[in-house]
């Protein structure tokens, strides 16, 4: 048993130069993610929550680049290593969990011949054991009649059963680190909720830590231990799920949970957030979101909000939700 988080993200900076100038998507974000345990990263669109996951496992696309920061997977530096060591990891390591299963999928090889191939790239057994392997995997995400649907091919199974196949294939090698990239956007919202029970039963029975990436709040309160939210590239509120959605100290997070169907039982509109998020090239001086926040002062106009570090700990914000003065919201 060791202290040491499955991934330790630390100060992580990532750019996309371009001919206007420098944007960065993702800015000073850190976190940990514990053994067994499943971090919720919600966000509204564009708000740096899939630029971080692809930046942890290696995926960034040209000419978008980590700067500055690091990525510790179990306490080794994993951000500065060429690709061809990244590709080594993802599989063995790291596993990762895309929105769409069809682009997981190669619609011409069958099922077991994907599972097989990933399972003989990172382990060093037969081909007898890796099909038994691959078997097992299906098995074990509710695949019925695995050791027949191993011959099918993507097509063939239905989207919830694509995207079992999918958590199969993230974890056949055995990883220690699951990225779940908006996992159930596409499924109709019983099977949302039997993929991520399925998500969180692999997560305790292996011990396997999660980065969950979503908009969805439901999503979030269901099945993450912790959450943290971004905005404009930043977290803006980092803390334990029934803390943060039950008593949001960022206003962001409070407009978010205002805006869900739960915490507006009673009312005929749900609240919103006016208006939008800015563009990473046109971001307001100060705390970016200001422009939208009805409790921001001439301090939050002025001065860029500050890192979780240099507030209360939870939320990244000068003024946050519940704090009564300026000394106790930086305290």
């Amino acid at each position: 048993m060791t202290d040491t988080p499955v991934l330790s993200v630390r100060n992580l900076v990532v750019e996309i130069p371009t001919r206007h100038g420098l944007l960065r998507p993702v800015d000073d974000v850190s976190y940990d993610i514990e053994a067994g345990e499943i971090l919720g990263v919600v966000g509204e669109s564009g708000a740096g929550k899939s630029m971080t996951g692809n930046a942890v496992i290696g995926l960034l696309d040209p000419p978008a680049r980590i700067t500055s920061g690091e990525i510790l997977l179990s306490g080794q530096p994993i951000h500065n290593l060429e690709r061809s060591a990244l590709r080594r990891l993802r599989g063995k390591k790291m596993g990762m969990i895309f929105q769409d299963p069809l682009t997981s999928l190669n619609p011409l090889l069958t099922i077991g011949d994907q599972l097989s191939e990933t399972i003989l790239e990172h382990l060093d057994i037969s081909q007898t054991q890796a099909r038994k392997r691959a078997i097992a995997a299906l098995e074990e995400v509710g695949i019925p009649a695995a050791s027949a649907r191993i011959n099918s091919y993507p097509h063939e199974f239905s989207g919830g059963m694509r995207q079992r196949v999918v958590i199969a294939l993230a974890l056949c090698a055995e990883p220690d680190l699951i990225i779940a990239d908006e996992p159930t956007t596409a499924l109709d919202v019983s099977v949302q909720a039997q993929i991520m029970a399925l998500l969180k039963r692999l997560c305790r029975d292996r011990g396997v830590a999660v980065m969950l990436v979503t908009h969805d709040m439901g999503v979030i309160a269901e099945a993450a231990d912790r959450v943290a939210v971004m905005y404009a590239g930043r977290l803006a509120e980092l803390g334990a799920v029934r803390e943060v959605l039950t008593n949001a100290r960022h206003p962001y997070t409070a407009g978010l949970m205002a805006s869900t169907p739960l915490a507006s039982q009673g009312r005929k509109r749900l609240r919103q957030i006016p208006g939008a998020m800015p563009r990473l090239g046109a971001l307001p001086t100060g705390c970016a979101f200001h422009p939208r926040c009805d409790h921001a002062q001439d301090q939050c106009r002025q001065e860029p909000g500050p890192t979780l570090d240099r507030c209360d700990g939870r939320a990244a914000c000068w003024f946050p939700i519940g704090a009564d003065t300026k000394e106790e919201a930086q305290a």
